[in-house]
């Protein structure tokens, strides 16, 4: 069982920078795939950055390539996701999940666990 916080959102400007962080609780936290999603009222969740085991390859989608950073410390059992030149339409829940499979499709319907979410408001 993996227990998984969000914390971080907030309310910024267009341009501005937020860190997302999620923290881990339970076993063997360097066993999962991490993955940050988001969803926009309205619309379904969407992927917005996976990070594999060890930390050493990520992969973001096209939207959010050169401004969203996904990292993890695996002594600390966080995951990070650090936003920066934000736009209003990045504004959304984001979500942490986490992804038992060695090799994760980054699908919503592939993660293991979630947690709660964190609440993230671009103004214009």
């Amino acid at each position: 069982q993996v227990q998984l916080v969000e914390s971080g959102g907030g309310l910024v400007q267009a341009g501005g920078s937020l860190r997302l962080s999620c923290a881990a609780s339970g076993r063997s936290f360097s066993n999962y795939v991490m993955v940050w999603f988001r969803r926009t009222p309205g619309k379904e969740r969407e992927f917005v950055a996976g990070i594999n085991r060890a930390g050493g390859s990520t992969y973001r989608v096209d939207t959010v390539k050169g401004r969203f950073t996904i990292s993890r410390d695996n002594d600390k059992n966080t995951v990070d996701l650090q936003m920066n030149k934000l736009l209003p339409e990045d504004t959304a829940v984001y979500y942490c999940a986490a992804d038992r499979d060695y090799y994760s499709d980054y699908k919503e319907i592939s993660m293991d666990y979630w947690g709660k979410g964190t609440l993230v408001t671009v103004s214009s």
